[in-house]
């Protein structure tokens, strides 16, 4: 591998410094840094943060690569500045066994745009009757630590508590899709103002609460770990909040598009907008901008849900729920976390890159940019502003909720291991 020289880059958003990569590693960080045989990359002030890791990914693959595969949700993670990706269960088969989530790493690596790390499902098929092989999937080549039936809620207590045990005797973690299906039956959009006046089945807030509150008081009994996904209520923020207070070993995501988004956007029926959890209200949304700047919520998670044209383009009530968010997440942190003051660039890194690599157990990622550790990097240029085009996307799929948006900052490179996935915004 040769040595590529960053020259010039805000190292997580604070003084201007050189970055030597020599192979895999970070050789050097200061001001000054030559070295004649080393490409050199003029970052002009650019912001340089550790690789970002999406604990929440869809990948489809295997079988619904109509909407996705391993290939081009790892060429859009890349794109969007990710290093690491954590691929969720509800395939076809269901990541259930440890011949699965092999197939699912193994491609993972043969595609290389970024680390591919298979989550496990909870219960055999996602249906919620009985464990699936956790053990044998921990103790496989893909080496699972985290489990989750997403898409579908583990509400079964006793088998929630099950998992919690089992997984506490090797660290891992239970990752919660938090939704109680009896208050949810024929829920098309948040329950509020907007549902009654449109008419629309409502998602009522307590649906996602009363799980999170049951979770975090079954971890706690049983002194395991439990992750809370996509969170998206200024309720479920209280619950987390307190459940932290009592030392509960609970962590929670929030989506880029919950931060952003809310259900007045509805109105439109524009099925782009139907997503599980649903758009919450601005009262939401603004609890949940202070959550993640206060560290209730521990890291952003993309919920990257890619779905062909024509599962979207049709009615409301037929539509397929879910964005896809890979390429567009740090532009939105950065326009409703960095840009308003909430947070800063060091912020983005621990919320996006640190702790997710932490709660994950993806030990080369969210490491310090400094020498002797891995060169996953990314370099963004938080100056720039366009508007979103879902045609230039590397995904597959095209359904994100921001076509025609104008949204801030630009991954320019992108490395795994001191090899450039991106250059100049464009593949490698």
């Amino acid at each position: 591998m040769s040595k590529i020289l960053i020259r010039g880059a805000k190292v997580l958003g604070g003084e201007v410094q050189d970055v030597l990569i020599d192979g895999e590693t970070v050789a050097a960080v200061g001001t000054g840094l030559s070295d004649e045989g080393a490409q050199v990359i003029e970052a002009d002030g650019q912001i340089l943060l550790p690789g970002l890791v999406d604990l929440h990914t869809h990948l489809r693959e295997p079988g619904r690569e109509d909407s996705e595969t391993v290939l081009t949700g790892t060429r859009a993670a890349a794109r969007g500045g990710y290093t690491s990706v954590f691929a969720m269960a509800n395939t076809f088969p269901v990541a259930d066994t440890a011949g699965v989530v092999e197939q699912v790493w193994r491609l993972g690596r043969e595609h290389g745009y970024c680390d591919v790390q298979p989550i496990g499902a909870v219960t055999v098929g996602l249906e919620g009757k009985q464990l699936a092989e956790l053990g044998a999937m921990h103790d496989s080549a893909a080496g699972v630590t985290v489990f989750s039936d997403d898409g579908k809620c583990v509400d079964d207590a006793v088998i929630m508590r099950r998992a919690l045990e089992y997984v506490k005797a090797f660290g891992g973690v239970v990752a919660q899709h938090a939704q109680e299906p009896r208050l949810t039956e024929g829920a098309q959009m948040n329950e509020g103002v907007v549902s009654a006046e449109l008419g629309l089945g409502g998602w009522p807030a307590v649906a996602e609460e009363s799980i999170i509150a049951r979770d975090v008081l079954l971890a706690e009994h049983v002194g395991s770990r439990v992750h809370i996904c996509h969170l998206s209520t200024a309720g479920s923020v209280e619950i987390v909040r307190w459940a932290k207070s009592r030392g509960i070993d609970v962590t929670a995501e929030v989506t880029p598009h919950h931060l952003l988004l809310t259900d007045e956007l509805v109105r439109s029926y524009n099925p782009v907008y139907k997503v599980n959890p649903p758009l919450r209200t601005e009262a939401d949304v603004m609890a949940l901008r202070e959550a993640l700047a206060d560290g209730t919520i521990d890291i952003v998670a993309t919920d990257h849900a890619p779905h062909p044209h024509e599962d979207k383009d049709c009615e409301w009530a037929a539509a397929a729920m879910g964005m896809v968010g890979l390429e567009t997440a740090l532009s939105v942190v950065q326009q409703t976390m960095v840009d308003s003051g909430l947070m800063n660039w060091a912020d983005v890194a621990d919320r996006m890159s640190v702790k997710p690599a932490r709660i994950g157990g993806a030990e080369d990622h969210g490491r310090p940019v400094s020498a002797g550790e891995p060169a996953n990097l990314t370099l963004v240029d938080p100056a720039y502003r366009g508007p979103v085009n879902p045609a230039g996307f590397a995904s597959r799929s095209r359904n994100t909720p921001y076509e025609g948006r104008e949204l801030p900052g630009r991954v320019t490179h992108t490395f795994l291991r001191g090899r450039a996935t991106v250059v100049d915004g464009k593949l490698a």
